[in-house]
């Protein structure tokens, strides 16, 4: 318990060091071309829908450098894993919600992290009780 404890303090500290960076990527993942226009692009069958890959390995990217040491959470990773590193192919087409609704999927839940590090990115301390968003953040790193 004094070890996951020790490890929330820390991701807190990580969290405080680099609000920042992580707020801007936020903001960029929240606009017009790294938000609005990919999901467009989704229901447009557009393979711009692709240019989400890139963006939700910026994410993953940010969220494991918060806690380098710490494996981020199983479920994640294979969600990230399923929808990331594809190339579009003219076949795509004839089955586009199977092939591109996982990348959507990736990046929401890649950005709803993103999201909830920035809000509690000014936490002086662990919460308690904790909030839900919160806890699902430490769930990220196996820490609840």
């Amino acid at each position: 318990m004094d070890d996951e404890r020790s490890a929330e303090t820390q991701l807190l500290q990580s969290l405080h060091s680099r609000r920042a960076e992580l707020a801007a990527l936020l903001e960029k993942c929240s606009g017009h071309w790294g938000f609005e226009d990919p999901i467009y692009r989704f229901y447009h069958q557009s393979f711009k829908v692709y240019s989400l890959q890139d963006e939700t390995a910026r994410i993953v990217n940010a969220l494991e450098n918060l806690a380098p040491h710490r494996p981020l959470n199983p479920w994640f990773q294979q969600i990230v894993e399923q929808a990331t590193g594809r190339s579009f192919r003219q076949e795509d087409n004839a089955d586009w919600t199977r092939v591109t609704r996982p990348m959507l999927e990736a990046f929401f839940h890649a950005r709803f992290f993103l999201e909830m590090a920035v809000r509690y990115a000014n936490l002086p301390e662990p919460p308690s009780p904790l909030p839900s968003g919160y806890a699902a953040f430490l769930s990220l790193y196996g820490l609840r």
